[in-house]
């Protein structure tokens, strides 16, 4: 039983997946995770350490937009980008933010 909760992406509104995209570092997590697909959820961090919490937090957020789904793996958190699912709520979103990051 997954101890995390990933939401049915028909349920997100728009308000939500902005915000989630809105923080340059979550957004630095998602165009990691557009590059590789599935990491362990350490990972995706940029370049400056982020306190565990710090990014546990980032993590309920992206998942709370749909953006990503977070799995157990023995003692590993992975994440994995749900692209297509996200994509076929809110199209062409993602694929316009990312192009137009700036960092």
């Amino acid at each position: 039983m997954s101890r995390f909760v990933h939401p049915d992406l028909k349920q997100v509104g728009l308000p939500v997946a902005l915000h989630a995209l809105a923080d340059p570092v979550r957004l630095a997590m998602i165009a990691k995770l557009a590059e590789v697909g599935s990491l362990n959820c350490s990972a995706t961090c940029p370049e400056q350490p982020i306190p565990k919490s710090t990014l546990s937090n980032h993590f309920k957020v992206l998942r709370a937009a749909g953006l990503v789904e977070t799995r157990a793996e023995g003692r590993e958190m992975i994440s994995h980008l749900r692209r297509d699912a996200f994509e076929a709520r809110f199209p062409g979103l993602l694929a316009t933010v990312l192009a137009n990051r700036t960092d």
